[in-house]
Parts: C-alpha cells; structure tokens; sequence
C-alpha cells in the first residue's frame, strides 16, 4: 500500500465545500449585504440634502427632488416587474434540471446547485427586488424644500445599477445553462470536479512505520447517511493532543448507519479521544460530493453512460463520449501513487489514515458496467478497446492486470454474443470515435 501525505489541512475546507452544496447562503448573504449597502447610500442622501440647506441652495433641493421623484417612476416599475422576471427566469433552471436529470443522470443536478453563475443571478435579482423596496420607502412626501430630509438620488442610481447588471447576468445565465443541457459540457464538467480531487491527492511519501496497535474504535451515533468528508483539521488535533493515530475504517461514499464502526484509534496510553469530538468531525449526508471522494466523478460518468446505453434511451454516442473522459481521467491517475493517504501534524508525526481507492477500484469503476452494456452496441466496444489498449500503453506494468482482464473479459463477452466473424471483428477494432 502506498502511503502519502497531504499539505497541511485547511480548518474550513469542509464548511466550504458544504456552503457551495447549498442554494440558499449565496442569496441569504447578498440581501444582507443589499441592506447595508441600501443603509449606506441612504446615509449619503441624507449628508448631501444637509450640506445644501447648511449652504442656504434650496434650489438645489428642489432640483434633487424632482430629478429623484422622476426615478421613482423607474424604482416602482423595477420592484413591481421584478418578481415575475425571477420566476420567468428560474422556470428556466427546472426545466433544464429536469432535462438532464432525465437524460443523463440524477446526479447532475449538482452541477446546477454548485454553479457559480446560477446563485450569483439569482441573488442579483432578489437583491435588486429588495433593494427597490427599500429605496421606495425613502421617498419623502414633503415638497418644501425646507423640510425634505432625504432625496433617494444615491439610492435610485444604486437600483439602477442592479437592474443592468441583473441584465447581464441573465445572459451569463441562459448562456450556461443551454451549454448544460447539452451533453458535451456536462460531461467536461465532472471530469473537471474529477481532475480537482485528483489534483489535491498529495506526492509519494517515504516509507511510513507501521500503525501503532489498534486500542478502540468510534461507532457512528448520528443519523444513517453516505460519509460525505471528514473534518481533517479538527481530527489531525485530537489525534495530536491525545497522542494517537487515528484511521478512517470506511472509505469516503460508503453509506453507514448508527452503530457503524468510523474510526479506528492506534495507540495513546489509554486516554482516548471523546467520541463526541469525533463524532462531530465525520459528516453525513443524503448524496456524495467531490470534496474528498476520489471516485465520485467516475460513478457519475458511468452512470450517464449507462443510462445512455439502456433500451428506452439508446445513444451510444453519449456513452462514447463518457468513455472519452474516463479514459482521460484514469491517464492522469495511472501514474500517480494511490492507497492510503496519511495526514501529519505540524510535527510531522502521522495522526489521520484515510483509505482512497486504488487504481483497481478506479478501472472497475470507470469499465466494468459499461462494458457489460456495450456487447449489443459495436460503437461503444470498438471505443472501450481502443482506451483500454492506449492504457495498456503507457502504464506501469504493475498496472496492466485490470486493464489486461476488462479487455479479455469484453472480447470474450463480445465473441459470444456475435455468431459472425465479421462482425466480431468490427465490434472489437480499435476505434477511438467509435464508428466514426
């Protein structure tokens, strides 16, 4: 087993990741900060209707107040128009959501909860919303001069502002989300989350001396769930504050119920790390996510494909186009070290082993459902052959057996299901478009 380490953990890494899971903090933050914004300009407005009465120009406010009553016109139409172009707007995103949920796979619907662009219009817009319906309530309804406390003028202009960059965002948004429900992006996509976990995987490591006696384990005590990350950070100080090592017995994705041994603890002097603080750092959710799941964007992949390759969809082009990136993926792993990943303090003394998939668990994972399917589809056979044998390529020899035995196992699948021999032979040539 190799062993690794990784640079020194990031304490909000994981809360990070979380927030970027979810749809809701993006526009709660915005209209928090729409409403400073709003009490600033409204502070500003107030100076400058006080600094012409100090000079005695009430001309000028008279001036400021017509030009402001002349905008309202636009800040009423703003905020009454606003909440039907939201919805207008967002009936695009459920529609493309349900697309691709249909078409390719459950699982995208991620892509569009994580996209930037996405939370970043819709905050736009609800704080464009908001920031009308404040403005509205500045509006003084005095006409002397003398008794105006506050021209909108700022806070016109600042609506405004929002409108036309509300506009540009909803071209930005159409833009991606017509690309996302094509195939091609979706599927460039999830490499991209791929090659980013894969990226964080940390450079081979000395010889590491073997774990201390195992003196405990931690049981799971929250609800039942799929072990999304772990609190690296937090279980690197336990580990160094008790003395211990500390090893993650399920891998990231597996789903566990109360009761499920989580962490192993090796060695210490009998003062054990409280199994509350533990528990605290293992995170549990409803679906997977790339933050620390080495083999998320592989499944996702197959799983297009899959769905793809199935009688009621029949596209194999789709699936070609998914064995494209998984061939692309597993080049840029085949030499990189793979195994348990071993996390040091600051000592440099290993606290936290985490276990990852190997690189047979990432062929299986990439090939082993997809060649099953492909034996009917000569497109998708003659694609897997050709990445298998540019695999078989360029690996390391201790890396060809998975690669060798997907190929024998496909050729035989497909000798038996073709009674010709012509047409055995065309469904095993190496073609790396398939048929063309």
């Amino acid at each position: 087993m190799s062993h690794r380490t990784y640079r020194r953990p990031r304490v909000l890494s994981s809360l990070r990741e979380h927030l970027r899971d979810t749809f809701w903090f993006a526009p709660t933050l915005t209209l928090i900060l729409v409403f400073l914004l709003w009490l600033a300009a409204d502070a500003v407005d107030t100076a400058l209707v006080d600094v012409l009465k100090e000079t005695g120009d009430y001309e000028a406010v008279r001036s400021l107040a017509a030009l402001s009553q002349d905008a309202k016109t636009i800040v009423t139409t703003v905020s009454s128009a606003m909440m039907t172009f939201i919805g207008v707007v967002f009936s695009i995103s459920l529609v493309a959501v349900q697309m691709a949920s249909g078409n390719l796979s459950p699982r995208v619907v991620r892509i569009f909860i994580r996209s930037r662009i996405s939370k970043l219009t819709f905050s736009v817009f609800l704080g464009t919303f908001v920031l009308s319906l404040l403005v509205l309530t500045s509006y003084d309804s005095e006409t002397d001069p003398r008794k105006v406390v506050s021209v909108p003028l700022v806070q016109a202009a600042l609506t405004l502002l929002m409108v036309g960059l509300s506009l540009l965002l909803f071209i930005a948004y159409v833009t991606q989300t017509l690309q996302l429900m094509k195939v091609g992006p979706v599927v460039e996509r999830v490499t991209r989350e791929s090659f980013g976990v894969l990226d964080k995987m940390p450079v081979q490591d000395a010889d590491t001396a073997p774990l201390p006696a195992e003196v405990a384990r931690i049981g799971h005590q929250g609800r039942a769930g799929t072990l999304r990350d772990v609190h690296v950070a937090r279980l690197v100080r336990v580990a160094r504050r008790r003395g211990v090592v500390l090893r993650l017995i399920p891998r990231i994705g597996d789903f566990v119920v109360p009761g499920t041994p989580v962490l192993a603890v090796h060695g210490g002097g009998g003062d054990l790390p409280s199994r509350r603080i533990l528990g605290s750092a293992v995170s549990v959710g409803v679906d997977r996510t790339f933050h620390q799941d080495l083999g998320f964007g592989l499944r996702q992949l197959s799983d297009i494909a899959l769905r793809a390759l199935s009688p009621a969809v029949n596209d194999p082009t789709t699936a070609v186009q998914c064995v494209d990136r998984i061939v692309q993926f597993l080049a840029a792993a085949a030499g990189r070290p793979l195994g348990a990943v071993h996390y040091r303090d600051r000592d440099g003394v290993v606290r936290l082993v985490q276990d990852v998939p190997g690189w047979g668990d990432l062929v299986n994972l990439g090939f082993a459902e997809i060649r099953g399917c492909a034996v009917g589809s000569p497109q998708v056979s003659r694609r897997l052959i050709a990445g298998l044998e540019d695999l078989l390529r360029f690996v390391p020899e201790a890396r060809r057996e998975p690669l060798e035995r997907h190929r024998a196992l496909l050729v035989a699948a497909v000798q038996t299901a073709l009674p010709e021999a012509a047409e055995r032979a065309f469904a095993l040539e190496p073609d790396r478009q398939g048929i063309g």
